[in-house]
């Protein structure tokens, strides 16, 4: 079959690579039927993933059908469209018992395309199918589907459920590509008074205002001031970032009000200064998370309901043998306006 293969920093090649066998009796092989490219492709790309070694299949969200599972495996059978969670769970383990999963022990956790080979293929082999995938009904489009595994899990649990958004609250988000938005949406569930959406890109503040931010800032003109005028000068009461820069981070330490929280969401391949003599005095909670996707079955109702905007945020169509050139688009998204890639398989 062939895959996008990391070949080291700033190397990649769509190309032969060996197709997926059943390992493990919990095991599910899938065929890929939507897949999609994640801001941390991006990072590991750049190298700031080093766990991440060449010869490894890129990727950790998609949409697919099952071609086959091993003998362990209960909840889904061959034929079934599924979605492919960006987490795989033991289910045994003291993380995944507290549905902490994406701290799993067991094996699990972010190994898809991490630790083993991922979706950005023909095929992919999912470990701990039972808890790993998620049968859909044959009425859900897998372009809507493919954003409920990663960035809207993300959004919502390191982001919203983190930083503890609350009827009336300021909240700001630092950094609108598509988690950002996804943050700006999922955030909306609990009527802030205000969403306040920063970036660089104007096509992406035009997209946070449509997805429900009440004010946008570019990253270059005086957000803070923007955020101090909105809250007679106190400051935020939750803050994410979803960059993974130390420049927006700091940023957002800036930004937050005495007892407010800062939710990083962002993946940070370099240190960020922590200013403890400004923020010790301010009662301040950070805190930071991998997602663990426990909340996926709620979002996918949600989604069933159409209280979420996902395919919206698939800007640019791709067929998977366009790989390449879909990472080109997504890479440039300054330039090509791109928020989210989809490739279609045969």
């Amino acid at each position: 079959m062939k895959g996008l293969v990391f070949q080291g920093p700033g190397r990649m090649g769509w190309q032969d690579v060996p197709d997926p066998v059943v390992k493990d009796p919990g095991d599910a092989i899938v065929r890929v039927d939507v897949v999609t490219i994640c801001g941390t492709d991006l990072h590991i790309l750049k190298g700031d993933v080093p766990e991440v070694t060449p010869g490894r299949v890129l990727g950790h969200e998609a949409v697919g059908t099952v071609v086959e599972t091993g003998g362990d495996v209960r909840t889904v059978r061959p034929g079934d469209r599924v979605l492919i969670s960006c987490i795989s769970a033991c289910g045994r383990c003291r993380f995944c018992r507290e549905s902490r999963y994406g701290q799993c022990r067991g094996g699990g956790g972010w190994v898809l395309g991490h630790t083993i080979d991922g979706t950005q293929a023909e095929y992919v082999r999912v470990p701990f199918a039972d808890l790993s995938v998620h049968a859909l009904p044959d009425s859900t489009d897998g372009l809507d589907a493919v954003l409920l595994a990663d960035i809207f899990p993300t959004a919502y649990e390191v982001g919203v459920l983190n930083g503890a958004v609350s009827p009336a609250d300021t909240v700001v988000v630092v950094g609108v590509g598509p988690v950002g938005l996804a943050a700006v949406a999922t955030a909306a569930f609990y009527s802030p008074g205000n969403i306040v959406a920063v970036d660089l890109a104007e096509s992406r503040l035009d997209a946070a205002r449509a997805l429900g931010a009440h004010a946008t800032a570019h990253a270059t003109e005086e957000p803070e001031q923007l955020v101090a005028d909105l809250t007679d000068g106190l400051g935020a009461d939750v803050v994410m970032e979803a960059v993974g820069v130390p420049e927006a981070f700091e940023m957002c330490t800036r930004m937050v009000r005495p007892g407010g929280r800062v939710a990083n969401i962002g993946v940070h391949g370099k240190p960020a200064a922590l200013h403890l003599e400004d923020l010790w005095i301010k009662d301040v909670t950070i805190t930071t998370g991998l997602v663990d996707t426990s909340s996926t079955p709620l979002l996918l109702r949600m989604m069933a309901a159409g209280r979420l905007p996902s395919s919206s945020l698939i800007t640019h169509r791709f067929d998977l043998g366009q790989m390449e050139e879909a990472y080109d688009v997504f890479g440039r998204a300054a330039e090509t306006g791109a928020l989210k890639v989809a490739l279609r398989g045969a």
